[in-house]
């Protein structure tokens, strides 16, 4: 590889990590090209970009962004082969390397980068795929939202039939 070559994917690296507040690191090596290719397929189909990279590169772009996103805790998960998920939902790539470990050992996860927080070795994968996402966050919050409304709503409807009941009765009872 050239250097300008080099240059290139640590600036398409550097982009990745800048524009993607969830990143996961793993090691996919000794899989098939029939395995690499169904966990690319899986990947494709959940949004997620897979990428196998040079840790000198991914190191290289990491160092290049701004210290407060805490990255430099990272570097020591790049040793040895590297493979990269990136995605817009924090949970997807550990469900689907979950999903994808029920037929093969790996991926196996070496870390992950959520929101600045750093989830490392694989034994968070089950951690991490439990996260909830910022939709279902949302609505979860509605919901909660929305069970003292219907309560109070009930009880207004309830009490209303009760009051009304109570006029008809009087009501009647003026009138006979």
């Amino acid at each position: 590889m050239t250097r300008t070559e080099k240059e290139t994917q640590i600036e398409e690296l550097k982009n990745k990590f800048d524009a993607n507040p969830y990143f996961y690191i793993t090691d996919s090596s000794t899989l098939t090209v029939e395995q690499v290719n169904e966990l690319r397929g899986l990947c494709y189909k959940e949004d997620i970009e897979i990428r196998v990279v040079k840790n000198t590169l991914a190191i290289k772009a990491l160092e290049a962004l701004p210290a407060d996103k805490g990255f430099d805790g990272l570097f020591g998960s790049l040793k040895g082969p590297t493979t990269l998920m990136f995605s817009d939902v924090a949970n997807k790539p550990a469900k689907v390397i979950k999903e994808f470990r029920k037929k093969s050992e790996k991926p196996v996860l070496k870390a992950a980068y959520i929101e600045s927080a750093i989830y490392e070795g694989d034994n968070q994968v089950d951690a991490l795929a439990a996260l909830k996402s910022k939709e279902e966050l949302i609505g979860d919050v509605i919901l909660l939202l929305q069970s003292p409304i219907k309560n109070v709503l009930g009880s207004l409807n309830s009490g209303g039939q009760t009051i009304s009941g109570l006029l008809k009765a009087l009501e009647q009872r003026a009138q006979g």
